[in-house]
């Protein structure tokens, strides 16, 4: 009997050349959500894929097998270690892949941070293009490495969310080539990834999926890829144009335009020709022949999703996680603490105990397991039971209400709920049945169910949902309600949410779910109060929106709750526990509730009071750390009251041990920002013109974006791209160049500088390289760019000679008169420092002959 992974030496073209019209129409479209096609009669298996960029998912949104959850993509980005984020590839996120029986990882994204409002900013490296190339390639070549796929994505252009499928990105072709083209590029350069995934948008007019200028002249013509295009996930749009402009594959399965009947409609229209198909299917096979070549264990195994932790992978996301942390200020010295010098540790805030893992939508996972920052700070003073820890909420961060994961039990005692599904009458009907197709025990109340809904319902389904939740004190108690689809809530048979007869559209459930509706309920000690959802996959009516859509792709409830507490209440406590404390800890931020897939963000500032308990907390104690989370740029205008400030990001399964690592000092933080973080949104490059108006989002920030902006501006922001202390100090000292070596169409010079480390612990350091370009009346360019970088390690004391080779990348435009890349005659400037604005060292050297190259 063969094996799946006997593909691997199976010869392609053969089995092309075999196809049926039928199965080439078959392979160039997903079967299902994860899978391709397979072709038994020509031992063609099929492959699974899973998202996501910060861990391996696996199949399900809802239930799904607990995970590794790695920080998110700007804090990979802030490590500035192109060596640590192979070695996650290779040694976490491939062997991840392998578990959930997937061979291809929907990852790394590498879009541009244009605008920290973008709902998806969060898996992003880096709002420069190249620190997201370099770190993209080290991601892909890690993970590939391991033998398991990678498909980059979203090419290109989609750095925003709202209006997503349609909006139309307005891009000059320098800005194109330059900012948003570039990560891809090097990616494609140094690594080679085995696939593509298209963006949802337009560029310049045509949708991506249906773009022949970049999937063909740019992607295969100039670059020379060789591997298979895949869409995104609903991201197809037509038939013949998706086909004839180069994407090989439709995902997903279900919905999909290239169904037999409408493509085999197309060739005899001749729209399409079947030599055609087949050039778009061989691009399939020859990905699942990597796949079977990388690691045939996933094609031959059982298929099983499965869970394995080791304290190695432990120890790498703890020290990945520490890594990525950048301190922002440390003004009069207060971290590292110092646990026998204290007495009382205040930790306050609304992200010090909340499950805040990573950004939401297709990111998001099971975690196999999590550490608050509250938790990691108790874990680090376990060793001095003196110290006593308080702790307040102070204001509350959430936008929706907090799930209710560990509140709700089922009566036999197991946390969680118990789901039962019920068949209709029949598919038109809205009457269930009276008895459950299915019964199953979730221990989660987000429950997107997606595709994962029990295979034997009718087309309309109900789903109810029973729980007990149980209070120690009297207390109204507030619950919130979402449903993508309509949903009632009962608290002891009373109806207190009735999110089923009408409901407002929001955004949750990837733009299908309701708004979240509320309802206070009074809670009784130890008393056992029943709580049941009932939930149906129509959709309810809505203003403006009175269709019952039956929701067969996306369907969702989520349940969540908090004590009703008086804001003012809250921010008394935490101060006064602060004015009773030797030291305080405010951990505050945002969560995957505010960036998301799916939706912008509206605003930079942090949730509700946050930033009046952080003044009150500084103002109160002036030993105040103050400890961000957020996947993106966020504002303080608290943060020159305050001396010491870090930057966690999301940081995934290990979050509190590695912050408290870092704010205890077994970690010198060696993290440096991956984005600008202004003082106002009004700073932003693209502010103003961020969002779609009429289906359009014109870049007219152009080349200017991020710290390139403000470095033209002269715009001082609150910090800079870049930045980041440490508890030692380092001297940047005998900056030298090579003599620069050109020929007709490569550039060659190398960088060199003495780093020293002038303090007295070892910490870590990153060299970063600028290259400004020569001043012409016929061309414009930003007034720095960065072009190179370097991570040592030193001790303290001691001296290290950093190298960086720069190529002709260093020194190019893209020259929209001639559609090349030019290197002009004149001098350039290169500045060396420790971020965008503290680059103390400048050299200067001239190309004497400029030329022209076309490529990569």
């Amino acid at each position: 009997m063969h094996q799946p992974s006997d593909f691997a030496t199976a010869n392609v073209a053969d089995i092309v050349e075999k196809l049926t019209t039928d199965e080439s129409i078959q392979l160039i479209a997903g079967v299902g959500f994860w899978k391709t096609h397979a072709i038994d009669r020509l031992g063609v298996p099929a492959i699974k894929v899973s998202d996501g960029p910060n861990g391996v998912r696996g199949n399900h949104f809802v239930m799904g097998t607990p995970a590794k959850c790695l920080p998110a993509a700007t804090a990979l980005g802030a490590t500035w270690d192109p060596k640590l984020i192979h070695e996650i590839g290779l040694k976490l996120l491939a062997p991840e892949a392998k578990l959930r029986a997937a061979s291809v990882i929907l990852a790394p994204t590498c879009n541009i941070q244009r605008n920290p409002l973008g709902g998806r900013s969060f898996e992003s490296f880096s709002e420069d293009p190249y620190l997201s190339g370099i770190i993209a390639a080290a991601y892909v070549n890690g993970v590939q490495a391991g033998g398991i796929g990678t498909a980059i994505k979203h090419f290109v252009g989609n750095d925003k969310e709202n209006d997503r499928m349609a909006y139309d990105s307005i891009i000059s072709e320098r800005a194109l080539r330059e900012i948003y083209l570039m990560p891809f590029m090097l990616a494609q350069k140094f690594a080679q990834p085995w696939s593509y995934m298209t963006a949802y948008n337009r560029l310049n007019g045509t949708h991506l999926s249906e773009n022949p200028d970049i999937l063909q002249k740019i992607l295969r013509d100039e670059w020379k890829f060789e591997g298979m295009v895949m869409s995104d996930w609903f991201g197809v749009y037509s038939v013949d144009l998706s086909i004839k402009a180069g994407l090989d594959l439709e995902m997903p399965g279900t919905n999909k335009w290239r169904s037999l009947d409408l493509v085999n409609r197309s060739i005899q229209s001749r729209k399409l020709t079947t030599r055609l198909i087949k050039q778009r299917a061989t691009k399939v096979l020859e990905l699942v022949q990597k796949c079977a070549i990388g690691a045939p264990e996933v094609l031959d195994g059982d298929g099983e999703e499965r869970t394995l932790e080791s304290d190695t992978d432990k120890d790498l996301m703890r020290r990945v996680a520490s890594q990525s942390i950048v301190l922002l200020k440390n003004d009069d010295g207060l971290l590292p603490l110092q646990p026998q010098n204290l007495k009382k540790v205040a930790v306050i805030g609304g992200n010090a105990k909340a499950t805040v893992l990573s950004g939401g939508g297709s990111a998001a996972l099971k975690a196999s397991y999590f550490v608050s920052p509250y938790q990691g700070i108790i874990n680090a003073l376990a060793a001095n039971p003196d110290v006593q820890v308080t702790y307040s909420e102070g204001a509350r961060g959430y936008l929706t209400t907090p799930s209710l994961d560990y509140e709700l039990f089922t009566e036999d005692g197991k946390r969680g709920w118990t789901g039962s599904w019920y068949s209709h009458i029949d598919d038109d009907s809205m009457a269930a049945l009276e008895e459950p197709v299915k019964v199953d025990h979730l221990d989660e109340t987000r429950i997107f169910i997606s595709t994962s809904a029990p295979a034997a319902l009718t087309r309309r389904w109900t789903l109810k949902l029973r729980g007990q939740l149980l209070r120690e004190k009297d207390t109204p108690f507030e619950f919130g309600l979402i449903s993508a689809g309509r949903a009632k809530l009962y608290v002891d048979g009373e109806l207190l949410i009735d999110n089923w007869t009408r409901q407002k559209r929001g955004d949750a459930f990837f733009g299908c779910g309701s708004e979240e509706e509320r309802g206070v309920f009074t809670l009784k000690a130890g008393v056992r109060h029943n709580i049941l959802v009932e939930f149906c996959n129509v959709r309810a009516p809505a203003d403006g929106d009175e269709d019952e859509t039956v929701m067969d792709s996306n369907p969702g409830v989520r349940l969540g709750g908090a004590e009703v507490v008086a804001s003012d209440d809250l921010i008394a406590e935490a101060v006064a526990l602060a004015k009773d404390a030797d030291v305080v800890i405010a951990i505050v931020g945002l969560n995957a509730d505010w960036e998301t897939e799916g939706n912008d963000r509206t605003t930079l500032a942090l949730p509700g009071r946050t930033d009046e308990l952080v003044e009150k907390l500084a103002a109160a104690n002036p030993k105040t750390v103050v400890v961000t989370e957020s996947g993106s740029s966020i504002l303080m205008p608290w943060a020159g009251k305050v001396s010491s400030m870090l930057h966690a990001w999301y940081l995934g399964n290990a979050t509190g041990d590695a912050i408290a690592d870092v704010l205890f000092g077994q970690q010198n933080p060696g993290g440096k920002l991956s984005l600008t973080f202004p003082n106002a949104e009004e700073d932003v490059p693209s502010f103003g013109h961020f969002h779609s108006e009429n289906g359009k989002v014109r870049y007219a920030e152009d080349l200017y974006v991020g710290y390139k902006h403000f470095q033209h501006r002269k715009i001082k922001p609150l910090f800079a791209f870049g930045h980041g202390l440490s508890y030692t100090t380092f001297e940047f000292s005998n900056l030298k160049l090579s003599q620069p070596v050109v020929t007709a169409d490569s550039f060659s010079l190398t960088v060199s500088l003495e780093i020293t480390n002038t303090g007295s612990i070892a910490g870590s350091e990153v060299a970063q390289i600028y290259v400004t370009l020569p001043t012409t009346f016929e061309v414009t360019h930003p007034p720095l760019q960065l072009k190179g970088f370097a991570k040592v390690n030193l001790e303290p004391g001691k001296s290290e000679t950093v190298k960086i080779e720069l190529d002709k990348y260093a020194v190019s435009y893209w020259d929209d008169r001639f559609s090349t890349w030019a290197v002009e005659k004149g001098e350039y400037l290169i500045r060396a420092g420790s971020s965008s604005d503290l680059l103390a060292l400048e050299a200067a050297f001239a190309v004497e002959k400029g030329f022209e190259w076309r490529g990569i």
